[in-house]
């Protein structure tokens, strides 16, 4: 059996471009250009790694929870690979892949400790603008898998073969968040984060932290500090780990995807949309009104 190729995709901030296995992705910070040069990145991130589209097996895109425009280019531009090359086509949040690159991170730092004595919760973020982020408190995955969650982490941390060898989470146990993907003001955020985590110290022994990770953490730094257990705060994704986190995000997804083979790839926007269904022409002079018609 030959290698397995996968691309992942992501336009959820910026964008970011790269085929697993050991390549450093193409990352575009620019929201202003990201879209216009992702055709091109693609191309050249493939061409890269030795490949050619037809060699693809795999494509993993991050389906949000990000803006609209950015986020839709990314997810068409998989959904059109994919159907091109006949590859299979994976989509995935990109919120609940920063627990696991938290543990890595830790793990790496020293500060990791025992997850008999100290439960890493991840409060995962992405920028909403506006003023708001969209997020999500993960578990920390340790809790679930006892020594075998640490060996996960340690199987992640050393980037091997993602695609055959997965993360090394068992598929049958999904991590039910203790804050479902949703977006809010940073205020009150901390205000439903320290509720939950309220909650979940009566459930467990030992001590419990919240680090705050991903993109939108360092503008509300101030106002997210105010989380009663807060430990880091870090405006980074796993995604901007280099080839490292292309493997992390692809492994992630691929357990995610044999939990939920049918889940369907669209785009997590999470807000309203600010376009409305107009009303009806006002009533004039006691006429009965003209209906907008389409």
């Amino acid at each position: 059996m030959g290698t397995h190729h996968t691309l992942v995709i992501d336009t959820s901030f910026g964008s970011t471009v790269g085929v697993t296995g050991g390549h450093e992705p193409i990352v575009e910070t620019d929201s202003r250009t990201h879209v216009e040069r992702l055709q091109g990145n693609i191309a050249r991130a493939v061409s890269e790694a030795g490949l050619k589209p037809a060699d693809l097996d795999e494509i993993i895109v991050g389906v949000g929870p990000a803006p609209f425009t950015g986020l839709r280019a990314g997810i068409v531009a998989a959904k059109a690979l994919a159907f091109a090359t006949g590859a299979r086509l994976i989509g995935r949040n990109v919120l609940e892949p920063q627990a696991q690159w938290n543990l890595i991170r830790r793990a790496k730092a020293g500060t990791l400790g025992d997850p008999k004595t100290l439960h890493v919760l991840t409060l995962a973020v992405n920028d909403a603008r506006r003023k708001q982020l969209y997020f999500e408190l993960c578990p920390s995955l340790l809790d679930r898998g006892g020594v075998e969650g640490i060996e996960a982490a340690a199987t992640v941390s050393d980037a091997a073969d993602t695609s055959s060898t997965g993360s090394g989470l068992p598929a049958d146990a999904p991590s039910v968040p203790l804050i479902a993907m949703d977006i809010d003001y940073p205020a009150s955020i901390v205000e439903r984060v320290n509720h939950a985590v309220h909650a979940y110290r009566q459930a467990v022994e030992g001590d419990v932290v919240v680090d705050v990770i991903g993109h939108g953490a360092g503008k509300y730094a101030d106002v997210l500090s105010g989380i009663a257990s807060v430990g880091d705060i870090v405006d980074e994704s796993v995604l901007d780990q280099g080839a490292q986190g292309l493997d992390i995000f692809a492994a992630d997804a691929v357990v995610a995807a044999a939990r939920n083979p049918g889940a369907p790839v669209e785009p997590l926007y999470l807000r309203r949309p600010d376009a409305e269904v107009p009303a009806p022409l006002k009533h004039v002079l006691g006429h009965e009104g003209a209906e907008r018609t389409a």
